[in-house]
């Protein structure tokens, strides 16, 4: 069977924001040179280059951070857009305020000087979609404390900077009590959704009966459950074990029985939640954003579903594993 290159990708909402994403967002954590994390590294060319690629493409929802390559995949999303002639109508930009790098300071103050860097490198004015990044770092009361970073977020948004707000982290529980303060539109999980692990269940049952849209990103863990397990040996950024490996490998066989790449199976897995407004898949090279489309169409047989939802397991939050959403 060839790819299916249809190209589909209908909208959908994202939560109560009043915005419609495809189902596939575009990641660009690893854009700016992540080299420690993923193992390689992407010259500045080809980060515009995907940019640009995916601009082009069916694809209408683009996801960055400040702290990714210190502002590098912003610059390279920036100079995209600039080439681009501006963000199309109708495309979403999601970026992410992060501790200064070097100090680690992760106050109110500094969330107002990244956001206002953000906005210099990307070249907007404003923000549709601007994520409270990997609140792990300090911790809930120190998140919510007074002249902490939420209360600067909350303090872009009444000023017109940040037209929704949302936070993107780790830890399932820590998640949960963002979502619960009623002050957030979207939560992004990673890692935590994906055909190797579903402990972001409650949280996505926990945001759906709130009215706030889950994005899920890493849906291929890292790469390991797109490339497989010969490739990849880490999942989420670390050794797998050899439950883990053996999983995905029958998974793997599978899927070559019915024609299908991994890599499909595991991306329209978190398509075809409900409860999921957006998956966000990184990319590396123009081609990347090519292949995304052609999986997130390719047909899979119920009897492919059928076998991999036996091999289903509800593993373990992997707590604070990486800081790459791809």
């Amino acid at each position: 069977m060839s790819e299916n290159n249809s190209g589909r990708l209908p909208l959908r909402p994202l939560g109560g924001t009043g915005l419609e994403v495809t189902p596939v967002c575009l990641g660009c954590g690893v854009l700016g040179g992540m080299e420690r994390i993923f193992g390689y590294d992407v010259t500045a060319d080809q980060g515009v280059a995907t940019v640009r690629r995916a601009l082009d493409s069916p694809v209408n929802f683009l996801d960055t951070s400040a702290g990714y390559s210190d502002g590098e995949s912003e610059r390279r999303v920036g100079a995209a857009l600039r080439a681009h002639g501006g963000l199309p109508d109708g495309y979403v930009l999601a970026t992410k305020v992060d501790p200064d790098p070097e100090t680690r300071d992760y106050s109110g103050a500094q969330v107002h000087r990244c956001a206002e860097q953000s906005r210099e490198r990307l070249g907007i004015d404003s923000f549709q979609l601007l994520y409270l990044h990997d609140p792990e770092v300090i911790g809930y009361d120190a998140a919510m404390a007074p002249g902490g970073p939420v209360e600067a977020l909350v303090e872009l948004r009444k000023a017109g900077v940040a037209a929704h707000l949302g936070v993107a982290g780790g830890p399932i529980e820590l998640l949960s009590r963002f979502v619960a303060t009623g002050l957030f539109e979207v939560v992004l999980t990673h890692n935590r959704y994906t055909l190797v692990d579903q402990s972001a269940g409650p949280l996505l049952d926990q945001a759906t009966a709130a009215g706030v849209a889950v994005v899920n990103a890493a849906p291929f863990g890292g790469g390991i459950l797109a490339k497989g397990p010969e490739a990849v040996a880490k999942y989420a950024y670390r050794e797998a074990d050899d439950a883990i490996l053996n999983r995905i490998r029958t998974m793997q066989d599978r899927c070559t029985a019915h024609d299908v790449p991994l890599g499909a199976a595991a991306l329209q897995f978190s398509l075809r939640e409900q409860r999921i407004a957006s998956t966000v898949v990184g990319v590396s090279q123009p081609e990347r954003v090519d292949q995304t489309v052609a999986w997130a169409n390719w047909p899979i047989p119920d009897e492919l579903w059928r076998e991999l939802r036996d091999l289903l397991s509800n593993g373990p939050d992997t707590g604070t594993a990486g800081r790459g959403k791809g």
